[in-house]
């Protein structure tokens, strides 16, 4: 298992090992004790959450208030999606910035965000069935998005999908109506970069 931290600090892109032979394939996607050494502290696993999704369709962004914020390690047990996590940490050096993963049954990678941090995905195929493991539980009064397609964050967007089609993005009504980065910034939604670290430093210890 290999760990690499993404260009949005508090990412990373985890890779696994997979052992194949004539009856299929078998592989640790996730492992406490080289997550605890990529992220500094131990996952408290509250939530596992399972969604499927048609080509086309886009998730996030999505956020919690910190804290206790929401961290999530997720991956594609089946199809492909393009996994994407945006820094809106107020007062972060790569604030605004994004970077992004592809998840998918082939090669089998997972993606870590830690809390704080904005999530978003597309899905490149038909019933792409997406695995998170949440350090929170679902809490709706202290969840919050930003709209996916905003231009100041310039998410590149896929426009085909992993059979060469075309795709278009579809959102749900609450994804369509989140604010931009801009207006979530100035209704005070955002988290600020030094209570994320604070709240950070209090799970390492």
């Amino acid at each position: 298992m290999e760990y690499r931290e993404l260009a949005v600090p508090g990412a990373w892109e985890i890779t696994p090992k997979q052992f194949g032979d004539p009856r299929g394939v078998f592989l640790e996607w996730f492992k406490s004790a080289p997550f605890g050494d990529a992220a500094g502290h131990a996952f408290d696993l509250q939530q596992a959450n399972l969604s499927v999704s048609a080509a086309g369709v886009l998730r996030g962004i999505h956020f919690a208030d910190v804290p206790p914020g929401q961290a999530k390690y997720v991956t594609c047990a089946r199809g492909a999606v393009l996994d994407v996590v945006v820094d809106i940490r107020v007062g972060s050096p790569t604030f605004g910035q994004w970077d992004s993963v592809l998840l998918d049954d082939v090669d089998r990678r997972a993606i870590y965000l830690a809390e704080g941090l904005g999530h978003a995905f597309m899905s490149l195929e038909d019933d792409s069935t997406v695995l998170y493991l949440c350090s929170a539980g679902y809490a709706p009064g202290r969840e919050h998005g930003i709209h996916p397609l905003d231009p100041t964050v310039g998410i590149d967007w896929p426009t085909t999908g992993r059979d060469g089609r075309p795709i278009t993005p579809q959102l749900s009504e609450k994804d369509t109506a989140a604010p931009t980065l801009e207006q979530a910034l100035a209704d005070g939604l955002l988290p600020q970069h030094a209570d994320v670290e604070a709240y950070l430093a209090t799970l390492r210890g």
